[in-house]
């Protein structure tokens, strides 16, 4: 039983892609989006910090516990059952968004930003393709890549956001930005090829998710400066290039079908997070 879409609410980029999935799979994904949003919503409401620690391990105790009166646990759960999905890396989100209840959050080096990245985002893009029936080692490892590109558009995005909020992911400065956009990038490039190990039923969808996520990081290029870049606010894209870009997934969706070689080509960013984290456990 669903009381909550925080997909629909919060994350207008990927209910649009949701559009092109089938309803039972769009529901599936929109319930792994919700049990992420509330994990979200415990370390970022306005709630004294050891109150958000409180709650967060009351969360995590009442996740590992199977503690069916609350709805977004229970039907984590079943996603948990129906798609084999490890619990490790539900706790790998879960320690995501702990390491974020600090009096100050600073992440000092690329190392940290990949595990960070790994923990708040890359696990939800593992546990997509969990439900999206993908079962190819390197398109796990692509899911991975995909969920730690958005969130590295993320950062990217929400500097001044996060900076009123004492988190400081990269420094504040626009060269910094190109440069967490510039990885960014390499992460959506790697996570392409490894698509067309999707059930085709799916592919458009994740597809189109990717493109639109991709062009927010476009959209913050195009400020050029730091200057402009705090004057505009919230970056986001807009219906009508979210409508462009879904055209441009069609040729994405084409071209897919003609890549051969779907090999892993961020092993050396997963390397580096093997020094803390075993990702073979969470395949």
């Amino acid at each position: 039983m669903r009381n909550k879409n925080y997909l629909s609410i919060y994350a207008r980029s990927f209910n649009w892609a949701g559009f092109f999935l089938p309803k039972k799979t769009y529901l599936n994904c929109s319930s792994l989006y919700d049990f992420c949003r509330t994990i979200d919503n415990i370390a970022d409401n306005n709630d004294v910090l050891e109150n958000k620690k409180k709650n967060l391990l009351n969360f995590r105790n009442n996740f590992n516990n199977r503690d069916y009166s609350d709805s977004v646990i229970k039907n984590m759960w079943y996603l948990i059952d129906e798609f084999k999905i490890s619990t490790k890396i539900v706790n790998d989100l879960i320690d995501g968004a702990e390491s974020d209840l600090k009096e100050k959050v600073e992440i000092n080096s690329q190392k940290e930003l990949l595990i960070y990245s790994y923990r708040v985002a890359g696990t939800v893009g593992l546990m997509m393709a969990k439900i999206l029936n993908v079962k190819n080692r390197d398109a796990l490892k692509s899911a991975i890549d995909l969920g730690i590109a958005m969130q590295l558009t993320n950062i990217s995005r929400d500097i001044i956001e996060d900076a009123s909020n004492n988190r400081f992911y990269i420094p504040s400065d626009f060269n910094s930005i190109r440069e967490t956009l510039k990885l960014a990038d390499q992460f959506y490039k790697s996570s392409f090829s490894s698509i067309n190990k999707i059930p085709i039923s799916f592919r458009f969808a994740i597809l189109v998710a990717r493109r639109v996520y991709r062009e927010i990081g476009y959209n913050i290029l195009k400020k050029k400066n730091i200057e402009n870049y705090k004057r505009s606010g919230k970056i986001y894209v807009n219906d009508m290039s979210k409508v462009f870009q879904t055209f441009l997934s069609i040729y994405d969706f084409i071209n897919l079908l003609m890549i051969k070689s779907n090999e892993h080509s961020r092993d050396k960013e997963h390397l580096i997070i093997n020094e803390e984290i075993n990702l073979n456990d969470r395949f």
